[in-house]
């Protein structure tokens, strides 16, 4: 087979590219220490309700205007239902699930996670405006899934 002058030209430009996309990826996983967080948190998911600090979801204070959030994902809820803060507030959200994949999210911010049985996904948040926000499944997670959401009420 023949190949035109402008052919192999483009070739060797699209071949060099691969190259130095696959060596820069390389070099930016590896030799800059680019990694997943290695410092999941696991439960035993069947066992969520009897796991510290998850058996008791709620809010807990530690520090001014500071909160870490323990959530459980379940069938078509959230525990706990509502949550309320005052303006200002940082909220750690710690969430898992007992049962299926869930999602976490709440519209108009940078929250947005999955909820997998046996992981504790975290993510943080300052709420500097008073209001509710709500907080949604985004994953299907079964029949009433549309009707899965809690609420964050901030005064």
């Amino acid at each position: 087979m023949h190949l035109h002058r402008y052919e192999k030209i483009w070739l060797w430009l699209g071949g060099a590219g691969l190259a130095i996309f696959i060596t820069l990826l390389a070099i930016n996983a590896f030799a800059m220490g680019m990694q997943p967080p290695s410092d999941m948190q696991m439960i035993d998911p069947q066992k969520v309700d009897q796991t510290p600090p998850f058996d008791k979801p709620g809010l807990k204070q530690i520090g001014e205007k500071e909160y870490d959030a323990y959530m459980t994902a379940f069938a078509f809820s959230y525990a706990p239902s509502v949550i309320e803060v005052p303006v200002g507030s940082k909220i750690n959200f710690h969430v898992t699930s007992k049962d299926v994949v869930h999602g976490f999210e709440i519209p108009k911010t940078n929250i947005n996670f999955m909820v997998v049985p046996g992981h504790v996904n975290s993510a943080s948040m300052t709420f500097d405006k008073p209001g509710e926000y709500l907080i949604l499944c985004n994953e299907y997670c079964g029949a009433g899934h549309h009707v899965m959401a809690t609420k964050i009420i901030v005064k």
